[in-house]
């Protein structure tokens, strides 16, 4: 899903700076103060909080915004937020994964729907679209921290399953339950990754037109301006051309 990583920088450059950076901020807090609460305050005994933690750190979100929400998840006045997931195709029959974390299930799934309806899409039910991908542990770092063979080397001796070197960032794929030692191993030879989480990966990508394409990519930014949302998967590319017109 090379089209929609790249997407996600562009946004960070073209940057709607402030309100961009407060509307991340809320949802890394949010998965923050979840993940706490699900399991210990302390991000190393829980996998989750720590994923979270580096997510927020790798955001540059400051050290007292990441304690307030560890903390929030002991108050009694805390939201009860659940998480849910929605599956459907976007336009060219590309395949769409939307994790959400919301305190009103009906609100956030008629607000999905919307964006799938205006944008000429659709929602599909659970288990429609998620075959298509594969549930994996996912830890990235900086392409400069070591060279291709090294850090591939390092990766299989940790356990891992593969590694996808990019211009900027190696990203070392393992199992769900390999993550959290692999991830250990890796950060006693290169220190703490750029992120370590649970992501979709797409089994294979669909190459869609430039004008499909910018419908594609204008609905994934609509979904993740929404606040309930926290992650969206896809399983398509685009072409360079679109990348430098959305670019600029």
């Amino acid at each position: 899903m090379a089209g929609h990583s790249q997407f996600k920088n562009i946004m960070h450059k073209k940057g709607k700076a402030d309100a961009i950076r407060s509307k991340l901020f809320s949802k890394l807090a949010r998965e923050i103060t979840v993940a706490a609460k699900l399991g210990l305050p302390d991000p190393a005994m829980n996998a989750r909080l720590r994923a979270a933690v580096l997510a927020a750190r790798a955001e540059n979100m400051p050290k007292d915004n990441i304690e307030r929400a560890i903390k929030k998840a002991s108050a009694s006045d805390t939201e009860n937020y659940e998480g849910v997931r929605y599956e459907g195709y976007a336009p060219g029959g590309v395949a769409l994964i939307v994790e959400a974390l919301t305190d009103n299930r009906n609100r956030t799934a008629g607000e999905v729907r919307s964006y799938f309806t205006k944008a000429g899409g659709s929602l599909a039910e659970t288990g429609a679209v998620s075959f298509m991908f594969d549930r994996v542990g996912s830890i990235t770092y900086d392409r400069k921290i070591a060279s291709d063979d090294a850090m591939l080397e390092a990766a299989i001796e940790a356990g891992a399953d593969d590694v996808v070197s990019e211009d900027e960032e190696h990203e070392i794929i393992t199992s769900i339950e390999s993550l959290r030692e692999a991830q250990k191993a890796l950060e006693a030879k290169f220190g703490e990754p750029r992120k370590a989480a649970i992501v979709w990966r797409p089994q294979n990508t669909i190459s869609v037109d430039d004008e499909t394409g910018e419908k594609i990519l204008r609905l994934i930014n609509t979904l993740e301006e929404n606040d309930d949302v926290q992650t969206v998967s896809a399983n398509f590319e685009v072409s360079e051309t679109l990348l430098a017109k959305m670019e600029g």
